[in-house]
């Protein structure tokens, strides 16, 4: 594929080394001169001196025949701006990130939608997304993209004798904002239907909005009600979104941060997490702060030698669980050995989305659902004259091994029944087997 990566910092240059390992043609843009060089040294791509902003350097690089443009330069505006620049001009896809949340909180204003880009992407809450999966849910997938998070991909295993278990899906009475994804059983996975009966050691994948996927888990598993304590050192942008995330529900959430403004910004959007105003990496700090009774320790502070000696000192006090944010990919080799339980890189993070976008056609990504499974959630773009346009859900004639998990309509999602009629601009969250994205794609 062709792909046009703006801007060579941190986040560009890994990027374009992924795209690079993959064999896909890369061009990069970077208004500095010295990483165009660096880069044009070390990876196999075209580089191009030049803003991101501007057409003329868009025309060069390409992008107007472009299957992918990532605008991920240091500043919002421009990513927003040449993201929008590239689609006009012709690009397949084009994705920016953002930092600043307002960018993506469609109460204010749709962004994505004025300046027509397919995604807004936040470095900093994917990553978020990512430690919250260790925490709640080891064996899930959070699918960012659907409304913000709203809706999430959830695996369980059938280990108990509870009400679920011996019936036929189509008994179970679900919320309506809820599907049964798939079923996996003596080493066979496939789409469940409405005629599966649940039994003991299945694994089940769980499709629904946050707020009622855990009630349908426990018809099939035992959830505890004991409320995890979580203690998160740092309250940057990625701090902040991990606590939002986890407030409320079944985790009790202290969130420190050194800085005092920050932490009244904190303390204002953050209505169930207790903020405190201290140094995190100090022991006697979480000492005080009682880390030694928390279930879980999050270090994710904007520096990964403060992550790792915060989580360090975590372990030792007696945290039970320690997370930490580790950028540095030379510290992927120690943190094991430091008693650390789990690191998350923003680059893996962001990795792994890039690869998800890799698509053709009306897909826009594509996650696999678990390691090694054949089925596959993708998030698929309803096109203007579409077959899928054209009747209502249960009559499109869908192939098998598909379930329409959900529907994204002006940002709200929704389960959709039968009787439902896609129209363009849509976005559809799709389960299906890997052999049938070929036959999904016609359709739509």
């Amino acid at each position: 594929m062709r792909i046009v990566v703006l801007g060579a910092g941190t986040v560009g240059r890994s990027i374009a080394s992924l795209l690079c390992l993959h064999r896909h043609s890369v061009t990069v843009v970077d208004t500095n001169a010295d990483r165009i060089r660096h880069i044009n040294e070390n990876f196999d791509v075209r580089g191009i001196t030049g803003s991101a902003s501007q057409s003329s350097i868009l025309f060069q690089a390409g992008v107007g025949s472009a299957d992918l443009c990532l605008a991920v330069t240091g500043l919002d505006e421009v990513n927003i701006v040449s993201a929008s620049m590239a689609k006009a001009m012709g690009a397949n896809r084009a994705v920016a990130r953002v930092y600043a949340p307002v960018f993506r909180d469609l109460s204010t204003f749709d962004y994505r939608r004025h300046f027509g880009i397919d995604r807004l992407l936040s470095l900093e809450h994917l990553t978020a997304l990512e430690l919250a999966r260790g925490i709640r849910h080891p064996g899930s997938v959070v699918v960012e993209s659907l409304a913000r998070g709203e809706l999430e991909v959830h695996e369980v295993m059938v280990s108990k004798e509870k009400k679920g278990v011996g019936k036929a899906l189509k008994e179970l009475e679900l919320s309506k904002n809820v599907r049964i994804g798939s079923l996996s059983r003596d080493g066979r996975t496939w789409i469940a239907g409405a005629e599966d009966k649940i039994q003991l050691g299945d694994r089940l994948t769980i499709i629904g909005t946050r707020h009622e996927i855990d009630d349908v888990k426990s018809l099939f598993c035992s959830d505890t009600n004991q409320k995890q304590r979580v203690v998160i050192a740092g309250g940057g942008e990625t701090g902040y979104h991990l606590a939002n995330v986890l407030e409320g529900g079944h985790h009790n959430v202290v969130l420190i941060e050194l800085d005092r403004d920050r932490c009244e910004f904190l303390a204002s959007h953050l209505k169930q997490t207790t903020v405190v105003n201290r140094d995190a990496t100090r022991r006697a700090i979480l000492e005080e702060e009682r880390v030694s009774a928390s279930d879980v320790f999050v270090a994710c502070t904007g520096d990964d030698e403060d992550n790792i000696m915060a989580s360090v000192e975590a372990r030792d006090i007696g945290a039970n669980t320690i997370m930490a944010l580790v950028g540095r990919p030379d510290y992927a080799h120690v943190v094991g050995k430091l008693g650390i339980d789990h690191a998350v890189s923003p680059r893996e993070v962001v990795a792994k989305q890039v690869l998800g976008f890799l698509t053709n056609g009306p897909i826009v990504s594509k996650t696999m659902l678990s390691e090694g499974s054949n089925l596959s959630v993708l998030e698929i773009d309803v096109k203007e004259g579409s077959p899928a346009t054209e009747h209502v859900l249960a009559n499109l004639g869908l192939p098998s091994q598909t379930l329409i998990a959900a529907v994204i309509r002006e940002g709200f999602a929704a389960v959709p029944g039968g009787d439902y009629q896609f129209m363009p601009g849509d976005t559809v969250i799709a389960l299906i087997a890997d052999e049938m994205i070929e036959s999904i794609e016609k359709v739509f």
